[in-house]
């Protein structure tokens, strides 16, 4: 290790105790996390202009970085599976109304699998629109290593036909599953979770007492794993200053420049998709100003954390007591929306890839037929994404190998993937929550009064 390197592991050491002392004095949590995230931009900027991104430098220091980022990155992935399991059973062992559990099950997935056919949608008219072509995307040394990294990939994503793919979701083994072992490993906790859940609901009926004893285990542990989430994203600011850091130092900004019309494109996409959310609570008799004001700070850190299952914990909270949604639903709306129909990442970014690729094989992106398949395709490829990193790639393989396309312009992209991921988490969240507040509606279970009342100042979660 050099004397340089060093350097900068003392630097990243007194900006990370800046905000520990934030921390003491009790400075809100999502001022924490954007102070995290300036400090890691501007610091990483610095480290840009000094060093060469692949300078032995860089690579050294980005290693000792990753303790940290990379290190916050996999407790969150720790917790996911354990909060997607605890969470739908708990949602089960809330219902007020066993016969409730159809119609909100249809509902909540319904609404993710119809706002994703949508992103879809805006996806394929934002492409057109920019004129994304791929032909117009060059690539460096990095993203042909990652463009051949996903051909072999997606060697083992094409020979697996439909039927397969489908099977894949169910639960041969849970306890594997729970270890996050395969892609589908989410969506299968969550079908084993529900089987759970409707066990439960058989033994209420018939035996009250031993249904009232495993509901208190299951409050106990619901609580317990809670506790773990909070301890863990109480990280967050750390973790996002490091992450930051090391993505800034070690990136490419020729590359970026490069792709910064697909960057930009990407966004008004994800803005448009937003829109739409905002749009559909109208309909529903809502108020979209509402629904921001109360809804940002969830929103502001599932985009710095890139973590769509990490933001689980304050999504079912502002759902709650903010949104005026029953804690069920919200439970229900929260873990479907990390395993299916996400708005993002696997509906705007499949769809924008599809149609900048197909014309390199001969098909008119924009032909009626092509658009149909498309959209069909994203919608049943949006089951089983990840909610933890690697989600978009994934369904980008499953909906490219299904439409028989090449996958190398995914790998081309890989500079301008953090930058990306950032928006399409955020709107991946914003989804999962519209989807509750729209069950609700609809059920008439929402508590309107609590949707519409102006106070955005509930006690944070995580201090």
């Amino acid at each position: 290790m050099n004397l340089f390197t060093v350097l900068n592991i003392i630097i990243l050491l007194i900006l990370l105790s800046v905000l520990f002392y934030m921390q003491k004095k009790h400075i809100s949590f999502s001022k924490r996390v954007f102070t995290g995230l300036g400090l890691g931009v501007v610091f990483g900027a610095i480290l840009q202009l000094i060093y060469d991104p692949t300078s032995e430098v860089i690579t050294n220091t980005n290693d000792w970085f990753g303790i940290v980022g990379s290190g916050y990155v996999k407790l969150l992935q720790m917790i996911v599976m354990p909060l997607v399991f605890i969470s739908i059973i708990a949602a089960f062992t809330k219902l007020e109304k066993s016969a409730n559990l159809g119609k909100i099950s249809g509902l909540v997935i319904g609404t993710l699998l119809i706002t994703t056919a949508i992103s879809a949608g805006i996806g394929i008219a934002t492409t057109a629109g920019f004129d994304l072509k791929a032909i117009d995307v060059s690539a460096g040394d990095a993203e042909i290593l990652r463009g051949q990294q996903l051909e072999e990939t997606l060697g083992e994503v094409q020979s697996t036909t439909v039927p397969q793919k489908i099977l894949s979701f169910l639960p041969a083994n849970p306890f594997q599953d729970l270890t996050g072992a395969r892609p589908t490993s989410t969506i299968a906790v969550v079908i084993f979770a529900a089987f759970v859940g409707v066990a439960f609901l058989g033994i209420k009926r018939k035996n009250p007492e031993q249904a009232a004893f495993f509901q208190k285990i299951v409050e106990a542990i619901h609580t317990v794993v809670m506790r773990i989430v909070t301890l863990v994203l109480r990280l967050t600011p750390y973790g996002i200053l490091a992450l930051m850091a090391k993505t800034v130092a070690g990136s490419n900004f020729d590359a970026i420049v490069k792709l910064g019309k697909f960057v930009i494109a990407s966004y008004v996409a994800l803005i448009a998709m937003f829109i739409v959310h905002l749009i559909i609570l109208a309909i529903m008799g809502l108020s979209p100003k509402q629904y921001v004001k109360k809804v940002w700070p969830v929103l502001t850190f599932a985009f710095t954390s890139r973590t769509s299952a990490g933001t689980m914990p304050l999504n079912i909270e502002a759902q709650k007591n903010k949104l005026g949604v029953p804690e069920s639903i919200a439970n229900f709306s929260a873990s479907f929306g990390v395993s299916i129909g996400q708005n993002g990442c696997a509906g705007i970014y499949p769809a924008m890839l599809a149609v900048m690729i197909a014309p390199t094989q001969g098909i008119n992106p924009l032909s009626p037929s092509f658009i149909a398949t498309l959209i069909i395709v994203v919608m049943i490829s949006s089951f089983g994404v990840a909610g933890v990193g690697g989600g978009a790639t994934f369904a980008t393989l499953i909906v490219l190998s299904t439409l028989n396309l090449p996958v190398a312009l995914a790998g081309v992209l890989i500079s301008v993937e953090p930058l990306i991921d950032m928006g399409r988490t955020a709107l991946n969240v914003s989804g999962s929550m519209v989807s509750g507040v729209v069950t609700s509606k609809t059920l008439g279970e929402l508590d309107t009064k609590k949707y519409q009342s102006n106070d955005i100042n509930a006690s944070e979660t995580i201090a």
